[in-house]
């Protein structure tokens, strides 16, 4: 399993990434491996603030659909249009092209709640 010493993560499988005032955000390897294949990702938040914990959007999979849950508070700024006609690359690649929301943050604080990769990877391997 892929867990980039990079970034952070989060007890519902997001990473986040962050790049000065804005942060990336998609599903980690372990989620999307637990999904199965992606078919479609909907986000409908773009230009919305949304609440750190709230649904910013859904995954769909062959077999199920999954909320989407806001590590941190913040305006969806971009959505990933390349994952309208290729929701795969979620599956292919969780990390680079298969990034989902850009997010500018509205509590740099709320970073502290995010788990490091050594607790995620306990997470997932409990």
């Amino acid at each position: 399993m892929n867990i980039p010493a990079d970034l952070k993560y989060t007890k519902d499988h997001e990473w986040v990434r962050i790049e000065g005032n804005h942060i990336v955000i998609g599903i980690t390897d372990f989620a999307q491996k637990e999904l199965g294949d992606i078919v479609y990702v909907d986000v409908d938040t773009e230009g919305e603030v949304v609440e750190k914990e709230a649904v910013f959007g859904s995954v769909e999979a062959v077999k199920t659909v999954s909320d989407l849950f806001m590590p941190i508070s913040g305006e969806v700024v971009a959505f990933n249009e390349a994952l309208e006609d290729a929701p795969e690359l979620v599956n292919t690649d969780p990390y680079l092209n298969g990034w989902m929301i850009k997010v500018e943050v509205s509590n740099p604080s709320e970073l502290n709640d995010l788990l490091s990769p050594e607790d995620y990877k306990d997470l997932v391997s409990a």
